[in-house]
């Protein structure tokens, strides 16, 4: 069943029409910058589970369990000795070029971010309204969901089912809101890693209505093999894709973020505050995220090193009965713990280890990131322990 979440407000046909109360609260929204988590708890990144006791094995937030490779920290070192300025040796375009260059994508179509949590909050302002609703699997990454929240504006999540293999069902999207202004997808999706099959994306966008958006969230496409979205992007003006360096590169603290559109799409993004927050970023970062893509021999060993310690951990979570979610193509895996999350994630902590969070939907499962072998062997030791050896 498909849940939907829809104000009591007189619902408008118009992408900007926000009443005044909605509009003071989409200018503190903006004006929070990186800083959302007045907004969006459920969602902030570094908050543990309970808090109430440290870790030295850390499961909970999809990062990398290393840091960056080590020639893009090494630029991102040198780098920080030219931080007085600005924008030192023009390195925000040269960054956007080798983007555009190693995606094969038009230069106007790219845009970088501190992070892409910032452009993922103003899509929802950007393209919904009271009377153009926003549409997204359930679970996935709820950051939008509480932003529509906030601001008021129609909300659906379509279930993920065994039926589809836990994957997107681009029909099911349309179905529970035909006139939509954003219809968002995270592929591979968080917190089930599973993929987003191309032709679901492409269907979604010949069938919407003209006007609205499909958001494709790729954080985690370079743990995965299966193909981007950016090769629909060509001249259309109706998908946004975004990217990351927080994930599989290492960076989560430096704040790397790219979104790939149309320029009118990006334009209606920083409507409110021009491109105050894309003109300027850490340079340092810049640096070390430029050298990162220019490294995809590393890329892939980083991406098949983590697809083993994954499959040894399904597979030991499979010898012992447990369940998960099949078919993860990110750092992740959602499990099935049989029993309430709170009393597993406390057994957890007692020894050592934080595990993520659980959704709403599914009250007994959980989310565990994918850490180092020596990591995961430990979190497969304490499996024993608290399922019994």
């Amino acid at each position: 069943m498909t849940e939907s979440t829809t104000p009591r407000s007189e619902e408008s046909s118009k992408p900007q029409d926000y009443s005044r109360r909605q509009f003071a609260r989409l200018a503190g929204l903006l004006g929070a910058g990186a800083s959302f988590s007045w907004i969006v708890p459920s969602a902030r990144a570094n908050t543990p589970v309970t808090g109430q006791k440290a870790a030295s094995i850390f499961l909970d937030k999809n990062e990398y369990w290393t840091g960056p490779l080590p020639q893009a920290a090494q630029a991102a070192q040198r780098e920080i000795l030219s931080g007085n300025r600005y924008d030192p040796d023009n390195l925000h375009d040269d960054f956007l070029r080798t983007v555009a260059s190693v995606e094969r994508v038009p230069l106007d179509r790219v845009l970088v971010w501190q992070g892409s949590t910032d452009p993922l909050i103003r899509s929802v302002p950007a393209f919904c309204s009271p009377g153009r609703g926003l549409v997204t699997c359930d679970p996935t990454f709820e950051v939008v969901w509480e932003v529509a929240k906030y601001l008021g504006i129609p909300l659906q999540r379509v279930p993920l089912t065994a039926a589809d293999r836990y994957a997107t069902n681009a029909r099911a999207l349309l179905a529970a809101n035909p006139k939509a202004g954003l219809y968002y997808l995270c592929a591979p999706n968080n917190p089930t890693g599973t993929p987003t099959a191309l032709d679901e994306v492409r269907w979604l966008l010949d069938n919407k209505p003209s006007d609205a958006v499909v958001l494709v969230d790729e954080a985690y496409i370079h743990f995965s093999n299966s193909p981007s979205a950016l090769s629909l992007l060509g001249e259309r003006k109706d998908l946004l894709v975004l990217r990351t360096f927080s994930k599989l590169f290492g960076m989560a603290g430096l704040r790397v973020g790219l979104s790939f559109a149309h320029p009118d799409l990006h334009q209606r993004m920083m409507r409110y505050d021009g491109e105050a927050a894309t003109g300027y970023t850490n340079v340092s970062a810049l640096a070390g995220a430029k050298v990162s893509l220019l490294l995809p021999d590393q890329v892939r060993k980083r991406r098949e090193g983590m697809t083993a310690v994954r499959n040894s951990v399904e597979q030991h979570l499979a010898k012992r009965g447990i369940k998960f979610i099949p078919g993860s193509q990110a750092n992740m895996i959602m499990v099935d713990w049989g029993r309430p999350v709170a009393e597993v994630t406390k057994a957890f902590e007692e020894g050592g280890i934080i595990i993520g969070r659980s959704w709403t939907i599914w009250p007994n499962m959980s989310r565990v990131t994918i850490g180092s072998a020596e990591e995961m062997q430990r979190f497969n030791q304490q499996v024993d322990r608290i399922f019994g050896t």
